[in-house]
Formats: C-alpha cells, sequence, structure tokens
C-alpha cells in the first residue's frame, strides 16, 4: 500500500517547486548572453537540473492529486531584454546557489520517509553536489574563486584551559584571536552579503516600482553593513578580508524579472542568510561573535517582514498548502 504524503513532504515539494520555477527564469536569462564556453555549457547544466525537477514534480502532482503551485513561468521573465548580468557573475551565482542548494536538499532528504520522494531527494542532492563542482572548476581556471585566507596548520592538539576563551564582550580585556571555525564563517557571510549587494543592485536597476526599488536599496545598505562588520572582525585579527571578482552587473534598466520573482528571491535570500547566521552563532565561541550574529538576523527578519508585506499588498505571496482550521468548521457549521 503506497503511504499517502506526510506534511513534511507536501511543505518540501512546495518549496521545491517554487524554487526551480524561480531558477527557471534567472538562468534563462543568463544562457541567452552568456559568452564563455565553459560558463555556457555549466548555465545549461544548472537550467537542464531545473527544467527536468519541474517535469517531476509536475507528474508527481498530478499522480497524488496534489494543486501544482504556480511558482513561475516565461510571463515572468522578458527573455528578449538587454544583457544584466556578466558570465562572471553568473557562474558566481550558480557556484552560490549550489551551496545553497546543497543545504537545502540535505535537509528536505532528512524530512522525507516514501521511497520516491526519499529517491528523488537524493538524485537532486548529487545532481547539485556535481553542480557545485562543475562551477567550482571553472572558477578556479578563470581566476574567479575567493580562497578564504590561509592560517598555520596545528602542530600539537590543545584543549580550552579557561572561560576567558569564550569571552569577547568585555572592552578592557583583550579578546582571543579568531579560530578556524569561526573564521571560515565570518568569510562565507562576507560572500553570501556580497551576492545580495549585485543582486539589489540589479533587481533595483530595473524594476519599475518605486517600493521594490526602495525595498532593494534597503537590502543593499543592509547587507554592505553586515560585511563591513564581519570584515572589521576578521581585519582586527590581521587577517584580510576576501576580495570580490569582476562580477559585473551591466547598467541596463530594461525591466527582465517580474517584481513578484524578485520580491521572492529577495526572500529566499533573506531565509538563507538568516539561516547562514544561526549556524554560525551556533559555532562561533568567541560570545561577541555570536551576539553579533543573533543582532544581525533581527535585522534581517525585520527586512524579510518589510518584503513580505509588499508582497501581500501586490497579491504576489502564493500560500503554501496548509491543515484546516477545525474550529472554523465547527463555528461555521454552528452559524449555518
Amino acid at each position: 500500500m503506497k503511504q499517502p504524503l506526510m506534511a513534511s513532504e507536501v511543505g518540501i515539494l512546495w518549496t521545491s517547486y517554487q524554487n526551480d520555477s524561480m531558477s527557471c527564469c534567472i538562468l534563462s536569462h543568463m544562457l541567452r548572453y552568456a559568452e564563455d564556453q565553459e560558463i555556457k555549457k555549466t548555465i545549461e547544466s544548472a537550467l537542464d537540473i531545473a527544467s527536468i525537477h519541474i517535469e517531476k514534480l509536475t507528474r508527481l502532482f498530478e499522480k497524488e492529486n496534489y494543486a501544482k503551485p504556480t511558482g513561475f513561468t516565461e510571463k515572468d521573465v522578458n527573455l528578449n531584454a538587454p544583457r544584466l548580468f556578466s558570465d562572471a557573475f553568473c557562474i558566481t551565482y550558480i557556484n552560490h546557489m549550489a551551496k545553497a542548494g546543497m543545504l537545502g536538499y540535505s535537509g528536505m532528504l532528512a524530512m522525507s520517509a516514501r521511497e520516491d520522494i526519499v529517491e528523488y531527494y537524493s538524485k537532486a542532492l548529487l545532481e547539485t553536489r556535481n553542480l557545485y563542482e562543475s562551477t567550482l572548476k571553472v572558477m578556479i581556471k578563470n581566476g574567479l574563486y575567493v580562497r578564504a585566507p590561509y592560517i598555520p596548520l596545528p602542530s600539537e592538539t590543545d584543549y580550552v584551559d579557561s572561560s576567558q576563551y569564550l569571552s569577547g564582550l568585555n572592552p578592557f580585556s583583550k579578546k582571543r584571536p579568531l579560530n578556524a571555525i569561526e573564521i571560515s564563517h565570518l568569510f562565507l557571510n562576507i560572500q553570501t552579503n556580497s551576492i545580495g549587494v549585485k543582486l539589489c543592485l540589479a533587481f533595483g536597476q530595473t524594476s519599475p516600482r518605486t517600493e521594490v526599488q526602495e525595498f532593494l536599496l534597503r537590502g543593499k545598505q543592509i547587507s554592505e553593513k553586515q560585511m563591513a562588520v564581519f570584515t572589521r572582525t576578521l581585519l582586527d585579527n590581521n587577517i584580510s578580508a576576501p576580495t570580490s571578482p569582476d562580477e559585473c552587473v551591466t547598467k541596463t534598466t530594461t525591466q527582465i524579472f517580474s517584481d513578484q520573482l524578485v520580491m521572492f528571491h529577495m526572500s529566499l535570500l533573506s531565509a538563507a542568510g538568516t539561516g547562514n547566521y544561526a549556524t554560525a552563532a551556533a559555532a562561533s565561541q568567541r560570545s561577541d561573535l555570536a551576539i553579533n550574529y543573533e543582532r544581525l538576523s533581527f535585522e534581517i527578519a525585520r527586512y524579510a517582514k518589510q518584503g513580505a508585506d509588499i508582497m501581500i499588498k501586490n497579491n504576489w505571496l502564493e500560500q503554501p498548502p496548509g491543515t484546516i482550521d477545525r474550529e472554523k468548521l465547527v463555528r461555521d457549521k454552528g452559524e449555518a
């Protein structure tokens, strides 16, 4: 007997469709103008993965009598619009989204139990892992990969011998040097915010709506401010902050993506950023770092709420599947 979909599986399938349909629109525009053959091949691979996922999910929805989400279609992208992203930005963007995809699919796999759903997310995780590896090779070959800082290798093991190791808030005591785990999270969050800045600029200059433009400019300011916090932390420890490669956004102002897609993408980035900060806060043993991540997460949450309000106002926020309000059914029956 075939088991019905669990609530977790219903939720992750809905989320997957939204994400992949959005990716098809973004990647279709990138593919149209890609010049470097290796980068073009990588964009094609990413687009093929997203397109095949849409086909598989659509068949699954039909088989389960599950109302297919609206998601995003060719109506949400103008393929005749001028170029918006350079090849360097395209490969960096796909690399960044592949990282997020690996994290997302591993979590979705962990929430799956039915054999066909487990198989779907196992394969999706492998495909995304292979995509990440291919983007990595292209970036390294073209000098676009930004390496994390180097530190001396440990010559012996050691143990924390004082609670001062966890301290970082006392202005009258010297903070201990950053450890490798803390450096890695600071580096990652500088990189992700750098992508966010460029997407805010790209989407903002091509959106026709003032409220969306202002929202995106605010997002750019938040990302730049948070990058400065992380950069200063590295510099205070005599560690070089990562520098961005030449990831160009063109000067076109023609609308390319629908505002609904743009706002959805920003909500996706906000959610990913919040998740990154939560992981970083849990992994950072210096108290000032953990508090910084919590403070900045709250700023992202307020920004995400502002974005959700804009989406609701314009009827752009598609509602995820939910359970039935049983109490409302009882009240409605009593009033009938």
